[in-house]
């Protein structure tokens, strides 16, 4: 019994994939619903929560804003797919093992390495210690608790990127008796075309928020951030966006990265050192004709299917096919009725197109809340999450 009970693990091709982020969530759907069958192949989704953290909703839940509660066990629910909640804390490529929690030890055949990027807070002193982030909905609601508490006082978002943006702009629709201090290199909207640009420049202003462009913070201190420059700016409160980090796991494990710790892939999202080992998301550095994609939720959702169809591919003694992905679109909400979309061309330059208003505002929401029931389209039509190009443009079809 036990030497049949060995044979048939030994027989069985196990896929674990690391993080349930968007790509990763993407990529364990999309393997549970072509493989969920075959008895020959077991997936596991590896995440430190059960909840699906909603990254795009972030802000609103740091303002105090109730949003969905989405369950990642019930998602898989019916697919044969296992989840194990816990942190990975080790990857050993050579001998094909995760440690979860310093106590448990996962084995796999193909690894799907989906662990996100996180607010870098080390690069600048103080940030760590005396800075909110919102890396996942217990950060949000610790700053929610903060701000609901402060009454009247000076709010610092440092870093005038997408999320600062939105974060600065929720915060004074919400809280409109305090002062939002959006502190950055460079100017709210700088990839946009002038119009949206200025547009977005104009929300803000609208909010009360007092931007501060070509500011770089030094050091964050209890009550206060220090600019290059010697300057001090007030701080209450102070919400850290400015840059990301991954985790250094990947390159603890010996995988090869890039110089900020992204594995770096070949064309078909495998390690360039590990073929068994595929990267998607913030976690991957994919190049593209434009060149190495950058992390969002629009390119993220696309490697996890693409790095799934690829494995099953293998699997079934095919030659994946090479990832191609461009850019659509740059949502930006600015408060709840509000919000401006850039539109892109595919290797994220600004096309002439854009949208305000109410109706950038619809827009804005459509996609946010679209990954959610992607999935449950997914998982009942795989096909329909793959993306094909066609024309110059990136569409879904069936691969």
């Amino acid at each position: 019994m036990n030497k049949n009970r060995e044979a048939s693990r030994a027989a069985t091709h196990r896929i674990l994939v690391l993080g349930a982020g968007y790509a990763g969530m993407a990529a364990a759907v999309q393997l549970a619903a072509r493989v969920g069958r075959r008895a020959d192949v077991r997936v596991t989704l590896v995440n430190p929560r059960e909840r699906f953290t909603e990254r795009l909703r972030l802000h609103m839940s740091a303002t105090g804003q109730q949003v969905a509660e989405l369950s990642i066990p019930e998602l898989l629910e019916g697919t044969g797919a296992r989840f194990v909640r816990g942190w990975v804390t080790a990857v050993d490529v050579t001998a094909k093992t995760v440690r979860i929690d310093d106590d448990r030890v996962l084995r796999y055949d193909t690894l799907v390495y989906g662990l996100g990027g996180v607010a870098d807070t080390a690069a600048v002193p103080g940030v760590e210690d005396h800075a909110y982030t919102l890396n996942g909905p217990q950060d949000a609601e610790v700053l929610a608790g903060r701000l609901a508490r402060l009454g009247r006082g000076t709010v610092v978002v440092g870093g005038s990127g997408l999320t600062g943006i939105e974060s600065a702009a929720e915060i004074a629709e919400r809280y409109p008796e305090l002062n939002v201090v959006l502190l950055g290199r460079q100017e709210p909207g700088a990839a946009m075309s002038p119009r949206p640009k200025a547009y977005l420049q104009a929300a803000l202003a609208r909010l009360g928020v007092q931007v501060r462009s070509g500011a770089e913070v030094t050091k964050v201190l209890p009550d206060s951030v220090e600019l290059a420059g010697g300057e001090s700016v007030p701080a209450d409160v102070v919400l850290w966006t400015s840059g990301t980090r991954v985790s250094p796991l990947a390159a603890a494990a010996g995988l090869t990265v890039d110089e900020r710790g992204r594995i770096v892939t070949d064309g078909t999202l495998r390690s360039v050192s590990h073929p068994d080992v595929y990267a998607v998301g913030d976690a991957a550095a994919i190049r593209q004709g434009y060149g190495v994609m950058h992390g969002t939720c629009q390119g993220g959702m696309p490697t996890g299917v693409h790095a799934a169809v690829s494995i099953v591919r293998t699997l079934d003694g095919k030659r994946p096919r090479p990832f191609r992905f461009g850019y659509y679109h740059t949502p930006v909400s600015l408060g709840r009725n509000d919000a401006v979309v850039q539109f892109t061309h595919p290797d994220d330059s600004p096309r002439r197109v854009y949208l305000t208003g109410r109706m950038a505002a619809r827009y804005k929401e459509t996609v946010t809340a679209s990954p959610w029931p992607t999935y449950g389209r997914m998982k009942k039509m795989p096909a329909s999450g793959a993306f094909w190009p066609r024309g110059g443009r990136f569409t879904r079809g069936v691969r």
